[in-house]
This record gives C-alpha cells, sequence and structure tokens, in this order.
C-alpha cells in the first residue's frame, strides 16, 4: 500500500456553504461557496500558493483540495473583491472591483427564469428555472474542460458547432493558465479517419493511444473490461467524444494532464489512504514516446534493444541505427515499386498499437475480406487492418505512406496485415515457420531442464562435471554449462556450515564463507527451508548468472541441489558488501572519496550491462547496498539475482502480483502496484548514490526528526543551491574533488524523480558521471517526507508545492 501526500498551498475563506444554486437577485461573494445536494463539489473563490490573485473554480468538498475546473484561468482577481452574479442577459458573469467583466458564461440563449447550480457529478449548469426538463441546459461547464477529466464529462469534437473539447495542463502549480500540454481526441472528418488521443507539447506529438477498436483505443491496455470504470466513445455524424462513468458510485476516479511530469494520468481517490492512487500514466515507458522508433519499426519493451525494424525493412541508416539512434527509422527491402500484381500479399503482425492513421483512410461497414482488396486495388496501399476487434468482421482501416508509431504489447492489442512483394513473402514466411518450431520444442524442453543443476557424488569442487542446460530465448537454443559441486565438499570447504564462517544473511537465506581444497575461497548461499523465496528463485539466479558475464557483476562458480539442501556457489568477495562500509562510521571515515565515485561508477557500468549490453534484458528489482559486493580492490559487484526478471516490462504492461523488495530502494511505481522496468533499477540506483555520498542509510532516514526522507533532504538542499552539505561529513573537510561530488548528487536526483519517464535511462547516467556536460534539471523526486503510516495522508493532483510534498510506503512483503 502506498501512502500519498502531496499538497499545494491552496486558501479560501468560507463563510457559508449552504445552496447549491443561485439567481438574478444572489450574488456569490469571496468567502463564500456552493455546494452541490449531496456534498460532493465545491464552487467559490480560492488562491494558490502564497499568490493573493484569486479564481474561481470547482474541486472536491469532502477530499483534500483537488481543483477539477477553473473559470478564470487567465484572469485572476487580484484581491477579495470579486463577484460572482447573474448579469441582465441571464449570463452567469465574474466581476472585478470597478464592476467589470473578468469571467462570464455563454448561455445558448436567454432564460426567463435563469438559475446556476452545481450538480453532484461537477457540473455547473445554467439552465432557465421554467423549463420543465431540468437538463436542458443554457450553458455547462463540463463542455469548457481544463486539465481534469472527471466521470460523466467528455473529451471530443462536435462536429455541427466545430467546438474541440480537450484538457490542457495548467502552466504551473501556481498559474492555472492553459500550458502547452494538451490532450484531446483527433481525428480527419475528410477522409473519416478513426479517432486517435493525442498529447501534445505545442504541435509536437508526445503519445499516442492508438485508434479506437470497437472496444478501446487499441493503446489503451488499461481501458480492458474491468469493475471500476465504463468508456465510452462516440462515433457520428453530428459528434466525436469520448468519456468514462464509475461503476461503483463510491469510487472517485479522475484523468488529469500535468504539465511539470508531462504526462497525462489517471488517478484513483483510496479512502482508508487519504490519497490519490495513479492507475495508468501516459505515456508509459520509450515505447509510449511518439516516433520513439522512427517509421516502419516496431517497440518493443522486452527485447534489447527496444526497436527494430519491421520484417521485410532495414534501417534506413544502418550508422546511426547502430548507435541506438532509431529516428531515422527503416525502409522498405524492396521498393513498393516492385510489386507485382496477383503476386504481392500480406505479412500478419500480431499484438500491435497499430500506425498513426494521420495518412488513413476508413470504411466502417468493410469486412475483411473486403479490406484486403481495397488495399490491393491501390498501389500505394502500406497495410490494412480489421478496426474492431470483437470478431464481428465489419471495419477496415488502410495506411498509405510509412508506419508510424507501432508498439508490441505481450498480450491484446490488434493485428496488421503489411503489404509486401512475392520475394519478401518467402523470406519472411521461412523465418516465421523457423520461429514457430524453435519456440515449441524450446519450450517443451525448457519445461524439462530449464534451470535444474544436480549434484553427482564423487565429483569435487572446481572440477566438478558440467550439466548441459537448455534455455529458450528469442526462438534459439543455447548450451550454458555449469559446474556442479556434490554436497561433501561444500560440507568441508564451509566446516558444516560453522557460524564463524557465516558472511551475512538475506532474503534467500544464509551466505556462508568456504575454501575448497585447491585453495580457493568461495561464498556458499544456501537457501533456508523457511525462506519466502525458494526453488523458483535460486533457478531463476541459475539461469541469469550462468549467461551473463561482466567484472562488475558477481561470478557464479556452480550450484548444488541435494535433499533439502539448495546451494550456489559464487567467487569469495573479501572485503564484503558496500553496506558495510558507507553505514559504519569507523570504515565510513577510512571510504575516500576516490573509492565511492569508483564504485559509484562500478554500479552504473555493471546496471547498463544488465539492462542494454547483455544477451537478455534484465531487471534486477533489489539494488541496494546490501547486494554490491567488493573485491579485493573494492571494485563493485552486483549480486543476489533471486528476484530479477528477464522480461522488460513498464509501469502498465510487466506486473507482479507480489510486491518483493526493500524499503528504501523501491520505486514509487513498483511499490504501487508492482509495475517495474528498468526505470526501477534506475530509481534504486540514484538511491545507492545518494547514500554512498552522503554515508546515511535511505530507509529510516529522518532528517532533524521532520521526516524528510534522504531523498527530501537532497531535493531540499539542491534547491536551496546547497548540495555540498549532502556529502559525508567524515570527508567534507578534506581535499576531495567538489564538482564530481555535486555532479553525483546531481545525477542521483535525476534518477530518482517521481514518473518514471523523466529518469535517465542507464547509458545516459554513464555518460553523465563521466563528462563534465551541463546536466538537466530533476524534477520533484519521489517519497519527500516519511509519514506515520497509522496516520495516513491526503493528496491532490498536483505532485508538489514549494513547502510540502509528502510520501510514504508500506509493503507487505519487504526484504
Amino acid at each position: 500500500m502506498l501512502i500519498i501526500a502531496i499538497i499545494f498551498p491552496f486558501h479560501f475563506q468560507t463563510v457559508f456553504s449552504a445552496v447549491d444554486g443561485i439567481r438574478p437577485s444572489q450574488s456569490i461573494s469571496d468567502g463564500k461557496t456552493l455546494v452541490s445536494k449531496e456534498a460532493m463539489f465545491e464552487f467559490g473563490f480560492f488562491s494558490l500558493g502564497n499568490s493573493k490573485s484569486r479564481y474561481v473554480g470547482i474541486w472536491y468538498k469532502n477530499i483534500p483540495i483537488t481543483i477539477v475546473w477553473v473559470a478564470n484561468r487567465c484572469k485572476p482577481i487580484n484581491n477579495s473583491s470579486g463577484l460572482l452574479t447573474i448579469n441582465s442577459t441571464g449570463n452567469l458573469v465574474l466581476l472585478y472591483q470597478n464592476k467589470s467583466v473578468a469571467w462570464s458564461t455563454s448561455a445558448s440563449k436567454q432564460a426567463k427564469k435563469p438559475l446556476v447550480e452545481l450538480l453532484d457529478s461537477g457540473n455547473l449548469v445554467l439552465r432557465d428555472e421554467e423549463d420543465k426538463n431540468s437538463e436542458n441546459y443554457l450553458w455547462q461547464s463540463f463542455d469548457y474542460p481544463c486539465d481534469t477529466l472527471i466521470a460523466g464529462m467528455k473529451i471530443g469534437r462536435d462536429l455541427r458547432t466545430g467546438r474541440n473539447l480537450r484538457l490542457s495542463a495548467w502552466k504551473n502549480w501556481d498559474d492555472p493558465c492553459p500550458g502547452d500540454f494538451t490532450y484531446g481526441l483527433e481525428f480527419d472528418q475528410k477522409l473519416n479517419t478513426y479517432p486517435e488521443f493525442y498529447l501534445r507539447k505545442g504541435n509536437a506529438k508526445c503519445y499516442r493511444s492508438g485508434p479506437w477498436n470497437g472496444i478501446r483505443f487499441s493503446g489503451g491496455v488499461e481501458q480492458r473490461p474491468n469493475p471500476y470504470f465504463s468508456f465510452e466513445s462516440v462515433y457520428s455524424d453530428d459528434e466525436v467524444y469520448y468519456g468514462f462513468n464509475l461503476k461503483n458510485k463510491s469510487l472517485i476516479s479522475i484523468l488529469a494532464v500535468n504539465q511539470t511530469t508531462s504526462l497525462r494520468q489517471r488517478l484513483t481517490w483510496i479512502k482508508a489512504d487519504q490519497a490519490w492512487k495513479p492507475y495508468s500514466n501516459s505515456p508509459r515507458d520509450d515505447c509510449d514516446k511518439y516516433r520513439h522508433c522512427g517509421a516502419n519499426a516496431n517497440c518493443d519493451m522486452k527485447e534489447n534493444p527496444i526497436c527494430e525494424c519491421l520484417k521485410g525493412f532495414k534501417p534506413t541508416s544502418p550508422e546511426t541505427w547502430s548507435l541506438m539512434d532509431w529516428s531515422k527509422g527503416c525502409v522498405r527491402n524492396k521498393p513498393m515499386s516492385s510489386l507485382e500484381k496477383g503476386k504481392d500479399g500480406f505479412i500478419k503482425f500480431p499484438g500491435l498499437k497499430v500506425p498513426d492513421t494521420t495518412h488513413s483512410w476508413v470504411n466502417k461497414s468493410m469486412n475483411t475480406k473486403e479490406c484486403r482488396a481495397k488495399c490491393l486495388s491501390s498501389s500505394s496501399c502500406m497495410a490494412y487492418t480489421n478496426t474492431d476487434i470483437r470478431g464481428q468482421g465489419s471495419g477496415c482501416a488502410l495506411w498509405f505512406g510509412d508506419l508510424i508509431d507501432i508498439r508490441q504489447f505481450p498480450q491484446g492489442g490488434q493485428d496488421l496485415f503489411i503489404r509486401m512483394p512475392s520475394s519478401e513473402l518467402g523470406k519472411v514466411g521461412d523465418n516465421m515457420r523457423v520461429v514457430i518450431v524453435v519456440s515449441v520444442i524450446g519450450g517443451f524442453s525448457g519445461m524439462l531442464l530449464l534451470g535444474f543443476c544436480f549434484c553427482r557424488r564423487g565429483s569435487e569442487g572446481k572440477t566438478a562435471r558440467n550439466i548441459e542446460t537448455i534455455c529458450q530465448h528469442g526462438g534459439q537454443e543455447e548450451d550454458l554449462e555449469l559446474p556442479l559441486f556434490n554436497l561433501s565438499s561444500i560440507i568441508v570447504a564451509t566446516e558444516n556450515f560453522s557460524p564463524y564462517n557465516k558472511l551475512g544473511e538475506g532474503g534467500f537465506g544464509p551466505v556462508y564463507r568456504g575454501k575448497l581444497e585447491d585453495g580457493q575461497e568461495i561464498a556458499v548461499k544456501r537457501l533456508s527451508i523457511n525462506s519466502a523465496q525458494g526453488v523458483y528463485e535460486l533457478k531463476n539466479e541459475v539461469k541469469l548468472i550462468a549467461k551473463l558475464q561482466h567484472r562488475n557483476l558477481v561470478k557464479l562458480l556452480g550450484c548444488c541441489i541435494q535433499g533439502e539442501e539448495k546451494l550456489l556457489v559464487y567467487e569469495y568477495m573479501p572485503n564484503k558488501s558496500l553496506d558495510f562500509f558507507i553505514f559504519d562510521q569507523k570504515q565510513g571515515k577510512l571510504f575516500e572519496w576516490s573509492k565511492r565515485l569508483q564504485i559509484i561508477c562500478g554500479i552504473a557500468r555493471g546496471l547498463l550491462y544488465l539492462h542494454q549490453d547483455s544477451r537478455l534484458r534484465v531487471i534486477h528489482r533489489d539494488l541496494k547496498a546490501s547486494n554490491v559486493l567488493l573485491d579485493n580492490d573494492m571494485n563493485p559487484k552486483i549480486s543476489d539475482f533471486g528476484l530479477a526478471r528477464i522480461f522488460g516490462g513498464d509501469q502498465t504492461e510487466e506486473q507482479t502480483n507480489r510486491v518483493i523488495g526493500t524499503y528504501g530502494y523501491m520505486a514509487p511505481e513498483y511499490a504501487f502496484d508492482g509495475l517495474f522496468s528498468v526505470k526501477s533499477d534506475v530509481f534504486s540506483f540514484g538511491i545507492l548514490v545518494l547514500e554512498i555520498v552522503s554515508g546515511k542509510k535511505s530507509r529510516g532516514f529522518h532528517h532533524q526528526n521532520h521526516g524528510v526522507t534522504l531523498i527530501g533532504h537532497a531535493w531540499k538542499l539542491h534547491k536551496e543551491g546547497n548540495s555540498i552539505e549532502m556529502f559525508d561529513k567524515h570527508l567534507r573537510e578534506a581535499d576531495n574533488n567538489v564538482e564530481q561530488v555535486l555532479r553525483c548528487i546531481h545525477v542521483g536526483l535525476l534518477c530518482v524523480q517521481q514518473s518514471p519517464v523523466d529518469r535517465p535511462n542507464m547509458s545516459s547516467v554513464v555518460v553523465m558521471l563521466g563528462s563534465e556536460s551541463e546536466l538537466p534539471q530533476p524534477k520533484p523526486p519521489g517519497y519527500f517526507v516519511e509519514m506515520d503510516l497509522a496516520k495516513g495522508g491526503h493528496s491532490s493532483t498536483n505532485p508538489e508545492s514549494s513547502s510540502m510534498n509528502d510520501m510514504s510506503i508500506s509493503l507487505l512483503d519487504a526484504r
């Protein structure tokens, strides 16, 4: 359970809050409010931060300050003299002290008996009280969305009036005037394209939802049928819009656009925690960034690298592509001009967010067969899909020109049929058949043999027999040789697991020092019978470490499974683990800066190898000081891969039902919902950097008893321009490289930013640590303040203020 308390300064003075509507004879002065009948929402004057400027808006009545709508977004009242009243034309107006108009409604016609009401839906409406139909609104705030979409609202386009309803972020936390981030539905009415959501910064596209497919937007995996929300999308001759409703009326959820985090977020109010909990973010990862892989390429977070040309295509610029600059995208192996009528065909690419529909053509009544024929009839048609994934056979979309912004989903997604000349059909078809055969064979073999290590009597330590372990990855079979140790040799080496040889104990179990007959020193990890981690974690560690070879990763020498004993044998690290040095007062004084910097850079290189340069994309998930071992020369080696995953998941698509990790190191998105990615490891690395620099533990750090976390302390000092105070006091007065220290703190803060989208990749981190280039300014971090978990916290949609930004965490499974 994650508790967030993020408060921005907000003040209003309420003299009374007893009415839900006003008539021409009434007015609302500053200090008075309207409250909806069931006290769901409140409407009145408020200020932001320490400003005296007054705004008029709507907020939740019983939830700590969450603004959902602002009337005078760019025209604040400079004092408390503002007045809301109904004028002679029947419109609600906001007046300055001199009676000039700051803001007003624009009723479709003049009411005989105007009435302004605040509904329990959060909609402020103007209607004619004499109209028997109380839902005939002459004006409503729902038609003028700001940065927040609430249940019952809609965003889209009224094709009769041309009105475009979209969300626009605030400029900043103190200014609700529209910023340059917008979120709305877009489509080409002339080409009859399907609507898609776009998050834009100015005119530039940042994120695309994928087109509507009959059930959801193809890139919106969070919109799959669920017990909480129902989604509504209307595409008619009069209007195109999207909205959501709540199946449980006691549930409160909003969708907001955030200028600071550059995200579209869905937040759900958790009453028990008195906090807003993120349900989904967009963009979620690098594959969600618009055109991240360029044209005619597929982005897949499970792969390394994540960008790959579609089959039948090749990099436009092989040189830049090899440097992981994918912006130029891919081109066909054979140009479209090589298509031969009657001989070309299509290759099916399943499970995709289909391409940007800007250059597409749509027919809602065509079936799949007709759609295919239509594409074949045009020499410039690149691809087609059935736009209704419910299997009803209706709906056709055709693409012309490059295929832009495709991503792969592990489940769900749509089938895309890409046109190929006959010469390419044979090549791609053969390859696909090979993949299928190898996958089946490899998967069956893997079930039988994956990760098992057998102990054989008579074999001795280092010269033990090898076992052939078959692992299937990416449609290929690999033979991995791993030395085996028999139990008797391990017992002799560790003196029967003597307490005197015990090096420590983790979530897996105790670790013992030992010496083999040939004199080689080893470390033996012994699975505890009562450990929450078991054979699966042991197999996972064997499988991963056997494939990974890097100077900053601990080396696995072998394994043994015999009876109840399950053992892993590693190279011995004489200098124990990192936490032994940095958190110990005596050892910390001797741990000079040059060694600390060497360790920071070594951990960064090890993570870079795991995330990018190894044969597998590995997410460690439990990076912490005690899992970094030090060799004779104090070189760091990342250890303990029991919780690691080969899968390159993101905050919404790779999820674990059981969050296991270590307090103080978990990234917020992992703690929220078990969502992890390479950026989760980046967050943990940032914590490690701050710990190494300061000599302080992240967990349990309470600066001056004010509850500020280590991250919060670093952030405050950074904002004050006094980051050097973070440096370990034992080394602060020594002759150290201050610029290096400050740079490491700055990089650490970049790594612990709240949003995973903002955190750098490890490749960027390594470059930043080794260069003198200017660094970007970090955004507010996660876990700013540690709160009393029993008391809970509260939240708003604003992630930070100048004074407070509280967040703490409580998890069931911690190590």
